[in-house]
């Protein structure tokens, strides 16, 4: 791309200031930066994944409040997080993390392990175990 085609459209419901550095060929076919004030396509893809997201953390939370899943799958999905990330970031195998997904397991989890997910999602152990908790 070249530098005078950097993307530059800043959408009216955007207040920000923000600049992106994107890299351009100049005149001579030198690479240099340049900044960015957004592009309308990006825009767009981010709000579509945004919503996508809400979407799935809201039916998770509904699971959870029908009982067919237990909290942990809310928050990751909260955190955009899948099994094999949550797994790593906990120090548990991915197949653990699956388990603690039942609602029954996960009510025989030890504090010790609550403590884990409770930490990384930056929530209490009360709010992990009770979505509703503090809202």
């Amino acid at each position: 791309m070249k530098k005078s085609d950097i993307p530059q459209d800043r959408g009216s419901d955007d207040p920000s200031n923000f600049n992106e550095l994107y890299y351009a060929t100049d005149t001579e076919g030198n690479y240099v930066t340049g900044k960015s004030t957004g592009w309308d396509p990006k825009k767009i893809a981010l709000d579509n994944a945004i919503e996508e997201i809400q979407e799935r953390a809201e039916k998770a939370k509904q699971r959870v409040l029908n009982k067919e899943t237990s909290p942990i799958e809310y928050y990751m999905e909260l955190n955009k997080m899948d099994i094999p990330i949550l797994a790593s970031y906990v120090g548990f195998w991915s197949w653990r993390v699956k388990r603690h997904l039942k609602v029954k397991v996960f009510h025989k989890l030890s504090e010790k392990k609550l403590k884990k997910y409770a930490d990384l999602f930056e929530i209490s152990i009360n709010q992990l175990k009770d979505i509703e908790y503090g809202n």
